[in-house]
């Protein structure tokens, strides 16, 4: 769910129209051909007329994105935002953790980096909590996303962290959940190696 446009992509010998998507820390085409770039992957990446250049141990893709699209592209594979940008977090910021307990210290450490005031796990978060952070690992926790959907107020989000590549919990089985508590589903993020952010917040007409 990053930012996607249609493109026709070179890559060697190999070219097509297709969609390419720039993830948080990757670029996906998908074609006639699929090409999928990790950001730790790329050597080169410049801007040339309306073309994005990419090159890889593997070769050079191009990607004809319009100057502005690649421009923008560019500076997001050169300056990536951190973990803790893309899911919102600044000093000041009231953050809730469920479930984290002896999973994720570097987390934590991140977030206590930043001087957001924590609530600690074994809590309930506080009515005026500006995130929650929920981490599932298996689907009978998909339970706890409407109790504690029938707590949250106003602008508060809800990041469900989830298993990535996991049958027995999956992208699907989230979002129903999610939208069965009545929550909008409004962002995605890697969070992990290992996990995925889904972000949820209460409709705008009913806050």
């Amino acid at each position: 769910m990053g930012s996607a446009v249609k493109s026709r992509v070179r890559f060697g010998k190999q070219e097509s129209e297709g969609k390419a998507l720039l993830e948080t820390s990757e670029i996906i085409f998908r074609g006639d051909f699929r090409l999928k770039i990790p950001f730790a992957t790329i050597q080169t990446v410049k801007v040339m007329g309306d073309d994005l250049e990419v090159g890889t141990a593997e070769g050079v893709a191009i990607f004809e994105l319009g100057a502005a699209t690649a421009a923008k592209w560019r500076e997001k594979i050169l300056h990536p935002k951190t973990r803790i940008e893309k899911l919102g977090i600044k000093s000041g910021t009231k953050v809730s953790l469920i479930g984290f307990e002896n999973q994720d210290d570097e987390f934590e450490k991140e977030i206590q980096s930043t001087k957001a005031v924590v609530t600690p796990t074994n809590q309930a978060p506080p009515k005026d909590c500006d995130s929650i952070f929920l981490r599932i690992d298996t689907n009978k926790q998909l339970t706890l996303i409407a109790k504690i959907a029938r707590g949250m107020l106003g602008a508060v989000v809800l990041w469900i962290i989830y298993p990535k590549g996991k049958q027995h919990i999956t992208e699907a089985d989230v979002l129903s959940a999610g939208r069965k508590a009545g929550l909008t589903d409004i962002k995605v993020v890697g969070f992990s190696a290992t996990h995925t952010a889904l972000k949820f917040v209460i409709p705008v007409n009913k806050r």
